[in-house]
Protein backbone atom coordinates (compact mmCIF):
# COMPACT_ATOMS: atom_id res chain seq x y z
CA UNK A 1 0.00 0.00 0.00
CA UNK A 2 1.40 3.37 -0.97
CA UNK A 3 1.27 5.75 2.00
CA UNK A 4 1.67 8.77 -0.29
CA UNK A 5 -1.59 8.13 -2.15
CA UNK A 6 -5.25 8.39 -1.19
CA UNK A 7 -5.97 4.69 -0.83
CA UNK A 8 -9.36 4.92 0.89
CA UNK A 9 -11.14 2.84 -1.80
CA UNK A 10 -8.55 0.07 -1.33
CA UNK A 11 -8.83 0.17 2.45
CA UNK A 12 -12.63 0.28 2.29
CA UNK A 13 -12.65 -2.84 0.14
CA UNK A 14 -10.10 -4.65 2.33
CA UNK A 15 -11.85 -3.92 5.63
CA UNK A 16 -15.35 -4.61 4.26
CA UNK A 17 -14.21 -7.97 2.85
CA UNK A 18 -12.38 -8.86 6.08
CA UNK A 19 -15.49 -8.01 8.12
CA UNK A 20 -17.70 -10.03 5.75
CA UNK A 21 -15.35 -13.04 5.75
CA UNK A 22 -14.38 -12.87 9.44
CA UNK A 23 -10.67 -12.57 8.69
CA UNK A 24 -7.89 -10.03 9.19
CA UNK A 25 -6.19 -7.32 7.11
CA UNK A 26 -2.45 -7.15 6.57
CA UNK A 27 -1.37 -3.84 5.06
CA UNK A 28 2.02 -4.10 3.37
CA UNK A 29 4.27 -1.26 2.29
CA UNK A 30 7.48 -2.32 0.58
CA UNK A 31 10.04 0.31 -0.26
CA UNK A 32 13.51 0.22 -1.71
CA UNK A 33 16.12 2.23 0.13
CA UNK A 34 16.52 5.41 -1.96
CA UNK A 35 19.71 5.58 -4.01
CA UNK A 36 20.87 8.58 -1.98
CA UNK A 37 20.89 6.34 1.09
CA UNK A 38 22.72 3.42 -0.53
CA UNK A 39 25.89 4.09 1.47
CA UNK A 40 24.23 5.69 4.50
CA UNK A 41 23.50 2.40 6.36
CA UNK A 42 27.22 1.64 6.41
CA UNK A 43 27.94 5.13 7.71
CA UNK A 44 24.97 5.31 10.09
CA UNK A 45 23.01 2.07 10.69
CA UNK A 46 20.14 4.08 12.19
CA UNK A 47 19.24 5.70 8.85
CA UNK A 48 17.30 2.67 7.61
CA UNK A 49 15.41 2.44 10.89
CA UNK A 50 14.56 6.15 10.84
CA UNK A 51 13.08 5.88 7.35
CA UNK A 52 11.23 2.67 8.27
CA UNK A 53 9.79 4.29 11.42
CA UNK A 54 8.57 7.27 9.41
CA UNK A 55 6.86 5.05 6.82
CA UNK A 56 5.38 2.83 9.57
CA UNK A 57 3.92 5.88 11.28
CA UNK A 58 2.35 7.08 8.01
CA UNK A 59 0.90 3.62 7.35
CA UNK A 60 -0.51 3.35 10.86
CA UNK A 61 -2.09 6.79 10.50
CA UNK A 62 -3.64 5.76 7.15
CA UNK A 63 -5.16 2.65 8.81
CA UNK A 64 -6.42 4.41 11.96
CA UNK A 65 -9.87 5.52 10.68
CA UNK A 66 -10.53 2.08 9.20
CA UNK A 67 -9.57 0.34 12.43
CA UNK A 68 -12.01 2.62 14.27
CA UNK A 69 -14.76 1.96 11.73
CA UNK A 70 -14.20 -1.84 11.84
CA UNK A 71 -13.14 -2.62 15.42
CA UNK A 72 -13.89 -6.33 15.00
CA UNK A 73 -11.38 -6.68 12.14
CA UNK A 74 -7.90 -7.56 13.30
CA UNK A 75 -5.33 -5.64 11.28
CA UNK A 76 -1.59 -5.39 11.14
CA UNK A 77 0.88 -3.44 9.10
CA UNK A 78 4.19 -4.46 7.63
CA UNK A 79 6.82 -2.02 6.45
CA UNK A 80 9.53 -3.88 4.57
CA UNK A 81 12.68 -2.77 2.79
CA UNK A 82 12.79 -4.17 -0.72
CA UNK A 83 11.01 -4.05 -4.04
CA UNK A 84 7.31 -3.40 -3.32
CA UNK A 85 5.99 -6.14 -5.61
CA UNK A 86 8.30 -8.75 -4.08
CA UNK A 87 7.36 -7.72 -0.54
CA UNK A 88 3.63 -7.85 -1.26
CA UNK A 89 3.95 -11.26 -2.89
CA UNK A 90 6.01 -12.58 0.03
CA UNK A 91 3.47 -11.34 2.58
CA UNK A 92 0.56 -12.63 0.49
CA UNK A 93 1.85 -16.20 0.35
CA UNK A 94 -0.66 -17.35 3.00
CA UNK A 95 -3.48 -14.93 2.11
CA UNK A 96 -7.00 -15.94 1.17
CA UNK A 97 -7.45 -12.78 -0.91
CA UNK A 98 -4.99 -10.10 -2.01
CA UNK A 99 -6.27 -6.58 -2.57
CA UNK A 100 -3.89 -4.32 -4.42
CA UNK A 101 -4.36 -0.70 -5.39
CA UNK A 102 -4.08 0.78 -8.85
CA UNK A 103 -3.91 4.49 -9.47
CA UNK A 104 -6.41 5.79 -12.01
CA UNK A 105 -4.45 7.18 -14.94
CA UNK A 106 -5.78 8.61 -18.14
CA UNK A 107 -3.30 7.52 -20.81
CA UNK A 108 -4.06 8.61 -24.37
CA UNK A 109 -4.29 4.99 -25.56
CA UNK A 110 -5.42 1.93 -23.63
CA UNK A 111 -5.27 1.28 -19.91
CA UNK A 112 -2.28 1.06 -17.66
CA UNK A 113 -1.58 -1.25 -14.74
CA UNK A 114 1.33 -0.34 -12.48
CA UNK A 115 4.24 -2.72 -11.98
CA UNK A 116 3.21 -3.75 -8.45
CA UNK A 117 -0.39 -4.57 -9.38
CA UNK A 118 0.84 -6.33 -12.53
CA UNK A 119 3.30 -8.51 -10.61
CA UNK A 120 0.77 -9.39 -7.92
CA UNK A 121 -1.93 -10.17 -10.47
CA UNK A 122 0.37 -12.55 -12.33
CA UNK A 123 2.28 -14.17 -9.47
CA UNK A 124 0.05 -14.30 -6.38
CA UNK A 125 -1.15 -17.75 -5.34
CA UNK A 126 -4.41 -16.32 -3.94
CA UNK A 127 -7.22 -14.54 -5.77
CA UNK A 128 -6.39 -10.88 -6.45
CA UNK A 129 -8.72 -7.87 -6.37
CA UNK A 130 -7.35 -4.78 -8.11
CA UNK A 131 -8.96 -1.67 -6.64
CA UNK A 132 -8.71 1.58 -8.59
CA UNK A 133 -8.14 4.80 -6.67
CA UNK A 134 -7.06 8.38 -7.40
Amino acid sequence: MDVREDTDPLLAFAFEEAARRGCSVRAVHGWPLPFAFSYAPQLDPGVRQEVADSVAEALSERLRPWRERYPSVKSEERVLVGAPAEQVLYEAADADLVAVGRRIRRPPVGGHLGHVAHAVLHHATAPVAVIAHD
